[in-house]
């Protein structure tokens, strides 16, 4: 797995040249975010919470999605002020996310690899708030979040069943090679390349993704007024 693509320039910090990187090549608006403090101790998060949920990757700031940019110049004054900040990238704008947890997203993905389907970037990072381990974050065109229940119900998945996660308008994912709490770096699994310019629909990884989760997908329990084998 790498950390990033290829960088624009060299001789920068990581993370500066990593958002110089998705603005400048993909055209990604990008947003600081926070970032890890460990001078003394465990590593704690920025943002001064003693419990936060995600230590080094979430938002400095409550309006932060009205202030992510894609100027170069902009990226270049945020990291030049804090340089350690966590990479942000907003969902639900240039792309949405398939977010798996990290044992199916791989085997999906080398299912998908054999069927020679078309497939974007997919970064592995660790859990958001209410997960766990670490995931595989599949980028997609936007809109998803709308269909996946849908898209889950026509091949016999319900509501609820799958650890399988859309992420649009309103959220973020946490882009190479921001640090995030105990878990270590975000790295990409499939780095933004030529060959991934364009984003694959959500209908066309939908069907190896559930097939992948649901290997790991708890058995359905039957009704409390129902004996167990009573269909």
């Amino acid at each position: 797995m790498e950390d990033t693509p290829e960088a624009p320039e060299s001789g920068l910090p990581k993370p500066l040249s990593a958002a110089l990187s998705y603005v400048e090549d993909r055209h990604w608006e990008v947003a600081p975010g926070t970032w890890l403090l460990d001078d003394d101790g465990p590593a704690r998060c920025s943002c001064g919470e003693q419990r936060c949920p995600l230590p080094g990757a979430h938002p400095t700031h409550p309006e932060w999605r009205g202030k992510a940019s894609a100027g170069p110049g902009v990226v270049r004054r945020w990291w030049s002020e804090h340089p350690a900040a966590s990479i942000l990238l907003p969902t639900g704008r240039f792309f949405d996310v398939l977010d798996v947890p990290e044992v199916a997203g791989c085997l999906a993905l080398a299912r998908m690899e054999r069927l020679n389907l078309q497939l974007g970037p997919v970064v592995a990072a660790p859990a958001s708030a209410g997960q766990s381990g670490r995931r595989l974050l599949f980028l997609v065109l936007p809109g998803v979040v709308a269909k996946l229940p849908e898209m889950l119900r026509r091949l016999g998945w319900g509501p609820g069943r799958l650890d399988l996660v859309a992420r649009g308008e309103g959220d973020w994912i946490v882009a190479p090679p921001s640090r995030v709490g105990q878990f270590g770096p975000t790295r990409w699994a499939r780095p933004p390349s030529e060959l991934n310019r364009w984003l694959p629909d959500a209908e066309d990884l939908i069907s190896p993704l559930a097939y992948a989760c649901g290997r790991e997908a708890p058995p359905l329990r039957p009704p409390a007024n129902q004996p167990a084998g009573v269909h």
